[in-house]
């Protein structure tokens, strides 16, 4: 359905996009996962038409996608990081304007306005001034904006930043049930559980390049520790820490230790036989199995919350 090649991007001597190669299936729901900073949202950009590439082209459903191309955008709805409304206006006179921008009208566009409102609940505030509205309640009618013209792919650029619990869960149970209805989405984040949730294949990008592509088993695959210690923090266990070393590499946090084995370990009942032997209590550790945030520290060395 999209398919990147070879895309390149620059602000001055600022390498934004470093030869981004994808290839996203139709039906897909596809993640982009990466701090703040690493490229995303060009792409997003570039992938709508907004931005320019340097080079590279992009192909979404055999045609070539440029900024003066309008014709493949009218199957791309996209949903962007920041929230883009008329805050004075009702929830009904935004989708009107936005409606518009895509040529609908009349009964029609009346018809699709009450559609995706009622898809996002909140067809009973229609009527209301944006400007009193909670941020998920934005959130949600900017995901209502870029579903009414119907369109096959939906470009979801951090959808979810400064919202809560409560409705973070709303907008992944409505971008899954319009994945489950055939849109394709691209999913850009940098919160490692939303990826993992969410996403049927993710790429990791960082500082403008992709450094890997695929699912979250094939990307766990990717690094060589599997498998981590996590001790409880206590008086109980502080004592034993420097007998630890010999297991591998220890990291203190706030609450407890975390100790990567080393190869002496790789099978876990051995450690377990050894921790019984120096008389550590059993009762304060836990296996941490490899998660996407291992993943990303691996390929970029930084956290992803930077």
């Amino acid at each position: 359905m999209l398919k990147i090649e070879n895309l390149k991007k620059n602000y001055g001597n600022l390498e934004a996009l470093k030869n981004i190669n994808l290839d996203i299936e139709e039906g897909e729901f596809f993640g982009l996962l990466g701090p703040n900073g690493a490229g995303k949202t060009t792409l997003m950009n570039i992938i709508i038409g907004f931005l320019n590439s340097d080079s590279g082209k992009i192909i979404f459903n055999d045609k070539i996608i440029s900024n003066h191309v309008n014709s493949s955008k009218k199957d791309i709805g996209y949903v962007p990081q920041e929230i883009s409304l008329y805050q004075e206006l009702s929830a009904e006179q935004n989708l009107k304007i936005f409606g518009k921008l895509f040529d609908l009208s009349g009964n029609f566009l009346k018809q699709k306005i009450d559609e995706v409102l009622d898809l996002v609940e909140l067809k009973e505030r229609k009527k209301d001034s944006v400007k009193d509205f909670s941020g998920g309640m934005k959130r949600r009618l900017n995901i209502a904006a870029s579903l009414l013209h119907n369109p096959k792919l939906i470009l979801c650029d951090e959808p979810t930043v400064g919202v809560d619990p409560q409705s973070r869960n709303a907008i992944f149970d409505l971008l899954l049930q319009l994945n489950s209805e055939g849109k394709t989405v691209i999913y850009t984040t940098h919160y490692m559980e939303e990826a993992e949730r969410l996403c049927d294949r993710l790429a990791v990008i960082d500082h403008g390049e992709i450094r890997a592509i695929g699912n979250l088993t094939s990307l766990i695959n990717l690094i060589d520790v599997k498998d981590k210690l996590r001790i409880i923090k206590n008086s109980d266990t502080e004592k034993f820490i420097s007998d630890l070393k010999s297991f591998g590499e220890i990291y203190e946090n706030e609450n407890h230790y975390e100790v990567i084995p080393n190869k002496d370990y790789s099978k876990l009942s051995k450690l377990f036989t050894d921790l019984e032997k120096i008389g550590f209590p059993e009762e304060f550790v836990a296996i941490k199995k490899a998660s996407l945030e291992d993943v990303f520290l691996n390929l970029t060395g930084r956290s992803l919350r930077d």
